[in-house]
């Protein structure tokens, strides 16, 4: 299959294979609107321009801090968010482009 909107066939299966684990689909919904999803948590950095701190993601979602680390990591493979370190802390947000780009994708591939 040719390449589609700049996505590859297998760039399309890591990207379904990312948002096919319930958690990581919970956390790229939440991560569409930070401000809403962690108000409960005071923010470090700015959340729009840098993004959520992975500990708030974590205390958020109650799963193990490796297995945050982990899940992030397949997410930012993936290409859907982008991780910045403020001090000690890596922050992710979403990747709009990409995810733009993947919608286009999807449109037209399937």
């Amino acid at each position: 299959m040719a390449a589609t909107a700049g996505l590859g066939s297998g760039d399309l299966v890591e990207v379904f294979k990312a948002l096919g684990n319930p958690a990581r689909l919970q956390i790229m919904q939440w991560l569409k609107d930070p401000d809403a999803h962690f108000d409960a948590y005071e923010p470090i950095a700015d959340r729009q321009a840098v993004g959520v701190c992975v500990t708030h993601i974590q205390a958020k979602s109650g799963l193990a801090q490796s297995t945050v680390s982990s899940y992030m990591s397949t997410l930012e493979r993936a290409g859907l968010v982008h991780p910045t370190r403020v001090g000690k802390w890596t922050h992710y947000r979403r990747d709009e482009g990409r995810l733009a780009q993947l919608a286009r994708a999807i449109g037209t591939t399937l």
